[in-house]
């Protein structure tokens, strides 16, 4: 073992007991997908049923919640807060980040749409709309891919919202699924020492909280936080808490959201929203059980698992649902060790799996729709960062802010200019997302996504669709897809009738479905043991805890052993990872080396064999 290694391992082991995760209810087993690798292999509807299946759990939540009557009390907080000039700031880091951002996003574009629909309303939703704020770990740019370490700073959770403008009368929602990051307990901390309102979002039992991690008992117990515990149980993937953790949290956050909108625009009773949100959301998550989406689902799940499996590239393309497709592209790298999104000028990282476009010109353009916002990057100077972490830490994470800024996001082409990057060929695949306003886009020439699998089918490519609509106008896409394209893998799934005006069932059904669809594919590729997510990436604290507790279960080593084994691994594998080029996953290499005693090389060499990639 090198010494920059062991002395990596000693350094955390310091650390570790404030990291030591396991007993978190998110990172136990689910029962239901218990055998779910097993199940995979023979029968990817049944595996998709198992997934959803867990879903069951968001929906008994859910309706926990909406009968406490919480979400008016929250929603008349904000009310108050907007109506005397203040600002809601919702705060997350790696799937909740993404979560606060797509927040932000559906709350800025209801106004920008509600100043085109009702000029008389011109005035409010120009106040309105700048109101909400995202602040996530890392920035935008965290968006594309995972900042490494980057949560793992109170400081920095601290710094990043101060920056926003954070003040007396300002509403936070710190939202952490585990109930324990560091970086999202800065900005609750932040919140409270500015005399902000403060919400702690979370999905872990309190008492559990309280006794294995301190930094969440200081929260949990302090009387100027208000808690807003929901705890559904253990995750369809262990410890993957970008699923159920995170929807049940969209739901309840739209909820809110719902509300408030409501109330500012005069329209519609919001007393009925959470009666009406639970029963189309109980019914959206029917639909996604059915038979027929089962079956559809499951061969658009065989599409992407061979255009992968063959060494190939799958380009999304969607509108509307952007910021909903590109959250789940992203968190399938730190999840699945799948190559993240790669740079146009960038020649040497791995080509990425899959990509997202939008129907906008340029890079500068998408970002902006896509967000509804320009785009908020951290740029900070190293003596600002020194002065957050110390001289010791300085050095190492002033390098990776350099390479977040916004030109570096402006480098990920998601609009049409960025298309003829990756242009498609036999064996790749294209599929489009598409909601109902978006139809005409599908079903006419010259539509952006009529073209786009036009141009897929042309190249030789495999085509897929996923649809959101109503009963009506998915019998009429159904119908167009088997005559226009036979081959092209449909999934058509109907959208409960609802009054919502951010659409937020909708939201969380095409959630829902997108963490299924990813999910098993990765299942069917071998990326996950049972219900482990065994090719996770330890690009933080929390995941060098799981990475090691995985080793330790599969290899009969202590903590301390797996620990020191982990990181001869990372130190193997560091130069690929940070270059974004394809390395093999840290916990099977460390377990393939345990026991054939191997080295690095030798264990990469049997792993793929082993893997059949």
């Amino acid at each position: 073992m090198s010494d920059s290694a062991l002395k990596r391992s000693e350094e955390f082991l310091k650390i570790a007991d404030q990291f030591k995760l396991g007993a978190l209810l998110t990172e136990s087993s689910h029962p239901v997908t218990a055998n779910l690798s097993k199940v995979a292999k023979q029968n990817t509807a049944e595996a998709l049923k198992l997934l959803f299946r867990v879903d069951d759990d968001v929906i008994r939540k859910y309706r926990e919640f909406a009968q406490t009557g919480r979400a008016l009390e929250i929603a008349e907080t904000l009310i108050n807060v907007l109506e005397s000039g203040g600002k809601i700031f919702f705060t997350g880091c790696g799937s909740t980040g993404r979560l606060s951002i797509q927040l932000v996003s559906i709350w800025r574009g209801f106004w920008q749409d509600r100043r085109q629909a009702v000029p008389h309303e011109a005035e409010l939703a120009d106040s309105m709309e700048n109101r909400a704020f995202s602040v996530m770990a890392g920035g935008d740019f965290a968006l594309i891919k995972a900042v490494e370490g980057f949560e793992d700073f109170t400081e920095f959770g601290k710094k990043q919202i101060g920056d926003l403008g954070i003040a007396r009368g300002d509403v936070v929602f710190a939202i952490t699924e585990g109930g324990e990051t560091s970086f999202v307990i800065g900005t609750a901390w932040k919140g409270v020492e500015v005399g902000a309102k403060v919400y702690f979002v979370y999905n872990n039992p309190d008492d559990v909280l309280i006794e294995h991690v301190e930094r969440s008992r200081q929260v949990i117990l302090d009387p100027r936080i208000e808690k807003i515990n929901l705890t559904t149980g253990p995750m369809a993937i262990t410890g993957s808490t970008r699923m159920q953790a995170t929807t049940i949290q969209l739901c309840v956050l739209l909820t809110v959201l719902e509300i408030v909108v409501r109330k500012l625009t005069g329209q519609l009773d919001p007393n009925s929203v959470t009666s009406e949100f639970a029963t189309a959301l109980a019914e959206m998550h029917s639909t996604l059980l059915t038979e027929r989406v089962l079956s559809q689902l499951a061969g658009l799940v065989g599409l992407e698992e061979s255009v992968y499996r063959k060494g190939k590239k799958n380009n999304y393309f969607a509108d509307r649902f952007g910021i909903d497709v590109l959250t789940d592209t992203t968190e399938r790298s730190p999840t699945f060790c799948t190559p993240p999104f790669r740079r146009f000028d960038d020649t040497t990282a791995a080509e990425s799996w899959a990509f997202l476009y939008v129907p906008y010109p340029d890079s500068e353009t998408a970002w902006r729709h896509i967000l509804k916002r320009e785009p908020q990057c951290v740029e900070w100077s190293e003596e600002e960062v020194r002065a957050l972490v110390g001289d010791e830490k300085a050095e190492r994470q002033y390098e990776i802010i350099k390479r977040i800024g916004v030109r570096d996001l402006m480098c990920f082409r998601v609009g049409l200019n960025g298309i003829p990057d990756r242009p498609l060929g036999p064996g790749d695949s294209a599929v489009a997302i598409v909601d109902e306003s978006e139809r005409e886009s599908l079903l006419c020439e010259g539509g952006f996504f009529r073209t786009q699998l036009e141009a897929a089918r042309k190249a030789g490519a495999g085509r897929g669709l996923i649809y959101f609509g109503t009963s009506e106008s998915v019998s009429e896409v159904g119908a167009f897809c088997s005559d226009w394209d036979p081959e092209c893998k449909a999934v058509i799934v109907p959208v409960p009738k609802t009054s919502l005006l951010l659409d937020g069932v909708t939201r969380v059904g095409v959630k829902m479905l997108l963490n299924a669809l990813s999910t098993c594919t990765m299942v069917r590729l071998g990326r996950v043991m049972g219900n482990y997510m065994v090719w996770v990436v330890p690009s933080n604290l929390k995941l060098i805890d799981r990475s090691t507790r995985y080793i330790s279960r599969l290899t009969g080593l202590s903590y301390e052993e797996a620990n020191r084994l982990l990181f001869e691994s990372i130190e193997y594998i560091e130069p690929r990872w940070k270059a974004d080029q394809a390395y093999p996953p840290v916990v099977g290499l460390s377990v393939i080396r345990h026991r054939y005693n191997l080295s690095c090389e030798e264990a990469e060499k049997r792993l793929w064999q082993e893997i059949g990639l």
